[in-house]
């Protein structure tokens, strides 16, 4: 296979991996030994073994690193503070791609981020939906109210009112109660039953300050 015949294959995919290049009349190892020789020599950006990228002057419109995320490790959704911040729940900055996943907790490093993975219980998996974050690119992203009880659930001291009162939550006419409540009863955890108890009180206090407004 030739570079050409790489770009021509990729199209519009911000992101590919081998098995893409071994279904045109292309067996895997010789694609894989392909890939290996085109990163050596930067025609590939590797993000992991056997996901890859374009260089930047190859690509044609820069993947979304909520997608990544969701690439790097498969069966993982992107939550906690990142997600709090996607939905402009917290005010801060976050720079760190949190994702859950019932695999291994791992990490990655790239030029897109750091992407880091956080392991639950598969019967905690849940509460997310498959979203368009830009353009054409999809992710899978933690609903809200998911986001919030997955970050108290991971935390140490996460239904502590310090805590809950150190995230600074904010535009919470966006959450919804009931699903929070739904959420929090599936988990059955008297942590976060806690934490729900406080959070619905700012929730309804923030909503009664607006109405006096």
């Amino acid at each position: 296979m030739r570079y050409s015949q790489l770009l021509h294959t990729v199209g519009e995919e911000p992101l590919f991996e081998t098995p893409l290049l071994s279904a045109r009349n292309v067996s895997l190892y010789q694609a894989q030994r392909r890939l290996v020789d085109w990163s050596k020599t930067g025609k590939v950006v590797p993000l992991r073994r056997g996901l890859y990228v374009l260089p930047k002057a190859k690509r044609k419109f820069e993947p979304h690193p909520f997608q990544i995320a969701n690439r790097l490790a498969a069966g993982s959704y992107v939550s906690l503070e990142m997600a709090l911040r996607y939905y402009s729940l917290i005010p801060e900055h976050v720079v760190v791609i949190t994702s859950v996943t019932t695999g291994r907790p791992r990490e990655w490093e790239n030029e897109f981020g750091r992407f880091l993975y956080r392991h639950v219980h598969p019967r905690y998996f849940f509460g997310m939906e498959y979203r368009l974050i830009t353009g054409q690119q999809y992710a899978y992203v933690a609903y809200p109210e998911k986001a919030l009880l997955d970050l108290i659930y991971l935390r140490k001291g996460g239904d502590s009112p310090n805590f809950i009162q150190s995230l600074r939550l904010q535009n919470l006419e966006q959450l919804d109660l009931n699903r929070l409540q739904q959420f929090t009863n599936r988990f059955n955890k008297p942590k976060l039953h806690r934490a729900t108890a406080l959070i619905k009180h700012l929730a309804e206090t923030e909503m009664r300050e607006y109405e006096l407004i």
